[in-house]
């Protein structure tokens, strides 16, 4: 009979798919006091969550809160919410232009959700009435709201993608943490029991599907139009 296919079991969301987010420290979040307060860094975390290192924060009124830790910090060192330099959160409006920002809200009041990972940045560039251009990593501009809050400097942990594997364990292991699966082999290096596309020998077998095939079958190509390689006349 066979047993579910990769996408199925995933889709079904088992536990061998699902992320362990019960092992993780907690979600990143902004202060919203009353009154304008800084906060003191007290330690440093490793999130197996996350690819950058996380700042816990202690506010005067003994509110905790977690935070992306940025290039250069250490403990006792400060996030403001009223001076601008590394560590300073403020709305986009008031960081100067060509500033390096992270942990970016996606509306007010949002939380931090963009460019969160280790040595991931964006630039501001300019303001059009109340909107602020925002240039991403990848090269993209988008226009935010200018109440948006984002942290100023560069998240710590930069460098992180330079460094090899060396071994297929230390992969697995960082695979398990966050619910991904590795390995991951091809479906035609699988068993016709595993997947559709499994036992295929020979060439010319055509990897299209109909748009009505149940979900056990459903991989490939789906309802296509047409297939092969185009002739040229």
């Amino acid at each position: 009979m066979g047993k579910r296919i990769i996408q199925r079991a995933r889709g079904r969301g088992g536990p061998r798919y699902r992320a362990p987010s019960h092992k993780y420290a907690g979600k990143v979040q902004y202060y919203t006091p009353k009154e304008t307060a800084d906060g003191l860094v007290v330690d440093i975390i490793h999130d197996p969550g996350r690819n950058a290192p996380l700042a816990v924060v202690k506010y005067p009124d003994k509110t905790v809160k977690l935070n992306v830790a940025f290039k250069g910090l250490k403990v006792g060192d400060h996030f403001t919410y009223s001076a601008i330099g590394p560590g300073g959160i403020l709305p986009l409006g008031e960081i100067p232009e060509g500033e390096r920002v992270y942990g970016i809200e996606t509306f007010p009041g949002s939380g931090p959700k963009i460019c969160r990972n280790s040595g991931s940045f964006a630039t501001i560039v300019t303001r059009i009435k109340n909107k602020t251009r925002v240039k991403f990593p990848s090269g993209k501009m988008k226009e935010l709201n200018s109440k948006c809050l984002a942290t100023m400097g560069v998240p710590a942990g930069d460098g992180r993608t330079e460094k090899p594997w060396v071994k297929a364990g230390k992969k697995w292991y960082a695979k398990q943490s966050r619910g991904k699966l590795y390995p991951v082999v091809s479906g035609v290096k699988m068993n016709p029991v595993d997947h559709p596309f499994g036992g295929k020998t020979k060439p010319g077998i055509p990897k299209s599907v109909s748009r009505h095939a149940p979900p056990g079958r459903k991989v490939g190509a789906l309802a296509p139009r047409r297939m092969g390689r185009r002739k040229r006349n």
